[in-house]
């Protein structure tokens, strides 16, 4: 088991877009795609971040971020708007230990305020919030073990439901585990790569799709 170290320190990659409401939201029949981003277009709002904490940006048609910090979580949103989503992203380690994170963000309010679905590549998982800068996992004490997560520097598909509230985490279609909460009903998506206490987390997105459900 890993012990809750989750998202010790964290630093948001500068994004490009500003908030919007969507109006899709109420205008998109159920399983139709709210939002999509393949990460060809560098304009497309994820921002870039070169710091001492890590780097990110776009490239070779991806979303990369790279941690070079222990116990930091680097993470970015294309500022969006919307209270029930399913939403999915490819993720791919490649380089760094394998006690790392990867994952998912919905409802976003700010910096302080969020639910995020995180795996690493050891395969481990859990569902938990940020709270006015507090952070706690909804799933446990610990992230824990799961067979579905493909170790190593295989590509895992993640997929994160919200809603109302139950959030809900899928690894390669797979039902992984679930919580209830609702402290947070709207708010942006993102996606989010941190340490543990080794730095190096190098972790490749792709393909991040919004659904209605």
């Amino acid at each position: 088991m890993k012990p809750l170290s989750l998202l010790l320190c964290l630093f948001l990659i500068p994004a490009l877009a500003c908030s919007t409401t969507s109006i899709a939201e109420s205008l998109v029949p159920s399983g139709g795609v709210l939002y999509q981003d393949f990460f060809g277009n560098p304009q497309s709002g994820w921002g870039e971040l070169n710091s001492p904490a890590g780097v990110s940006g776009y490239i070779d048609g991806a979303y990369h971020i790279l941690v070079n910090q222990a116990n930091v979580n680097l993470w970015t949103h294309p500022g969006k708007d919307f209270s029930t989503v399913h939403e999915e992203v490819s993720v791919m380690p490649v380089a760094g230990p394998s006690s790392n994170r990867m994952g998912l963000i919905c409802r976003l309010k700010d910096d302080k305020n969020f639910y995020f679905f995180a795996i690493s590549a050891d395969g481990y998982y859990g569902i938990g919030k940020m709270k006015d800068g507090q952070t706690s996992l909804l799933t446990g004490s610990e992230m824990l073990p799961h067979a579905s997560i493909l170790p190593g520097s295989q590509i895992n598909r993640i997929r994160a439901d919200c809603i109302g509230d139950l959030l809900i985490l899928y690894v390669n279609n797979v039902l992984v585990t679930s919580a209830k909460d609702g402290d947070f009903t709207t708010g942006d998506v993102g996606i989010l790569a941190g340490s543990f206490d080794q730095p190096g987390a190098d972790i490749y997105f792709d393909n991040f799709v919004v659904y209605k459900p």
